[in-house]
C-alpha cells in the first residue's frame, strides 16, 4: 500500500537519533532546521556531529543504545550499522506508539524519510518505495523547476501583491536570479524594457499581459511617467505586476523612481536585484574590473550626457586623475568627447580601452583600443548600443589571459 505523506512540525519536540555515522550526519541538520531537539545516542560520531554537540546544537550520549532511550521522543531515527540494534530501536518505538525510521531496511521501517528539498517557501518530498536514488532524481527535477519558475503557479492563494521590480541581468536569460524568475512566472502583467532578457517572455502563460515599455535611443520611446502609471494602474486592479528590467533596477535603471511612485500611491513594491551589466559584461569578455596590483577600485558612470553638459553630474577631472577602472554605460555616441575629456584631465592617450557590444548574448563582440584611438575604431567597427566601455589597465589582464590560452592550444 502507498504511504500516507505527512509534514511533521518538529519545533521544540524531542527526536532521538541512534547512530553517529554518515546517515546521521545527513539527517541531523535537516531535523535541526525543522526546530527539533535532537538527542543523539552513539559511542562515536562524525566530526561534524561532534562539532554540533560541542556548540550545544544537539545532546550527545556517548554510548550505545539502551532500552528506554525512546521515552519522550516524538520521532525516532535508527541509523546504526548494526541491524539488530536498529531492529531493537524500532521495536521499542513501535511498542510506545512512536513513529520511527529504520535506515538499513525499508521494508521493516514503519516510516520512510523522503528525498526532500526546498524552493522558496515550498518543501518537496518524494517517496519511491525504497528507491532513494530515483526519488532524489525526481526531487531534484521538481525543486529545479520551482526555483527557475517553470513549475510556479500564478493561482496560489499566497500570490504576491503589488509590483515587483525585477532585475533581469545583462541579457542572457540564464543570468536572471532565481527569485526574479519565480516572480516572473507568477505575474499577471509584465512591463518590460528594451534591455530585459526577452527570451523569458516566451515562457509566460498565454494570458499574461506583456506591456512593451522600450526606450529606443534616438527613436520610439515610452516616457517614464507613463511607465509609472502602468505599474500603479494594473496593481490597483488586483493584478501582480512585474517590471522586468535589464541589469539591476537600482543601477541606472530608474527603479528608484518607480519604487517612489508606487509607494506614494500605496502600492507595495518588491525589489529583486539583478546582475548589473557594468560588471557582468566585462566579465563575459574576460575583463576583471579589479585586479590585484593593477586596480583596486572601479567607477561606474552613466554617460547619457557628455562631459561639460549642464545636466552632467560626473566629475570627469577626478575620474581622469584616479587610477581605477572606469566602466562607461550609454557612451557609444559620446565616446569621442569622453576620451578627449579624460586625456585633457591627465589620462594617457595610451590607456587600454575595451568595448563590448551585446555582452552575454550570442552576438557578443568586443574590440580593444587605446583612449586615443577608441572613438575612431568604434566608428570603423560600427559599434552600436548596447555596449559597455572599459577604460584602464585591467584590459591588459584580459589580453594576457587570451595569450596564455592561445599558447596552451599550440602544439609543443
Amino acid at each position: 500500500m502507498p504511504p500516507y505523506l505527512l509534514g511533521l512540525r518538529l519545533g521544540g519536540r524531542r527526536v532521538l537519533v541512534v547512530g553517529g555515522g554518515r546517515v546521521a550526519q545527513r539527517r541531523v541538520p535537516a531535523l535541526l532546521d525543522a526546530g527539533a531537539e535532537v538527542v543523539l545516542v552513539s559511542p562515536s560520531v562524525t566530526a561534524t556531529l561532534e562539532g554540533l554537540a560541542e556548540r550545544g546544537r544537539i545532546t550527545w550520549h556517548r554510548r550505545g543504545y539502551r532500552r528506554g532511550d525512546c521515552a519522550g521522543a516524538w520521532l525516532v531515527q535508527a541509523v546504526t550499522d548494526d541491524a539488530k540494534v536498529n531492529g531493537d530501536v524500532v521495536a521499542e518505538a513501535d511498542a510506545a506508539r512512536i513513529w520511527s525510521v529504520r535506515a538499513d531496511d525499508a521494508e521493516s521501517s514503519p516510516a520512510w524519510t523522503p528525498a526532500s528539498g526546498h524552493a522558496g517557501d515550498a518543501t518537496v518530498g518524494v517517496l519511491l518505495g525504497g528507491d532513494p536514488r530515483r526519488a532524489a532524481g525526481i526531487r531534484d527535477a521538481v525543486v529545479e523547476g520551482l526555483r527557475d519558475g517553470a513549475l510556479e503557479s500564478r493561482h496560489s492563494r499566497t500570490k504576491p501583491a503589488g509590483v515587483a521590480l525585477v532585475g533581469g541581468g545583462p541579457g542572457d536569460p540564464g543570468l536572471i536570479t532565481v527569485r526574479g524568475r519565480q516572480l516572473l512566472a507568477m505575474a499577471d502583467v509584465v512591463v518590460t524594457d528594451r534591455l530585459a532578457p526577452g527570451g523569458l517572455l516566451d515562457e509566460l502563460a498565454a494570458d499574461v499581459e506583456v506591456v512593451d515599455a522600450a526606450k529606443i535611443p534616438y527613436g520610439r520611446t515610452v516616457t517614464q511617467d507613463r511607465i509609472n502609471e502602468y505599474l500603479v494602474e494594473h496593481a490597483r486592479q488586483g493584478r501582480f505586476v512585474v517590471r522586468l528590467k535589464g541589469g539591476d533596477p537600482f543601477v541606472f535603471g530608474r527603479g528608484g523612481e518607480e519604487a517612489l511612485y508606487c509607494a506614494r500611491h500605496g502600492v507595495p513594491v518588491t525589489v529583486v536585484p539583478g546582475i548589473t551589466s557594468a560588471v557582468a559584461v566585462p566579465s563575459a569578455a574576460g575583463i576583471p574590473v579589479t585586479h590585484r596590483g593593477v586596480a583596486q577600485e572601479f567607477h561606474v558612470v552613466s554617460a547619457h550626457v557628455p562631459p561639460g553638459h549642464p545636466d552632467s553630474t560626473v566629475d570627469w577631472e577626478a575620474l581622469a586623475r584616479a587610477n581605477g577602472t572606469i566602466v562607461l554605460l550609454m557612451a557609444v555616441e559620446r565616446m569621442g568627447l569622453i576620451a578627449a575629456a579624460l586625456m585633457r584631465y591627465g589620462r594617457s592617450s595610451g590607456t587600454p580601452v575595451a568595448v563590448v557590444q551585446d555582452g552575454t548574448l550570442p552576438g557578443q563582440r568586443a574590440l580593444t583600443a587605446t583612449l586615443g584611438t577608441v572613438a575612431d575604431e568604434m566608428a570603423a567597427a560600427d559599434v552600436r548600443p548596447p555596449a559597455i566601455v572599459v577604460v584602464g589597465d585591467v584590459v591588459n589582464v584580459a589580453r594576457e589571459i587570451d595569450m596564455i590560452r592561445a599558447d596552451l592550444g599550440r602544439d609543443p
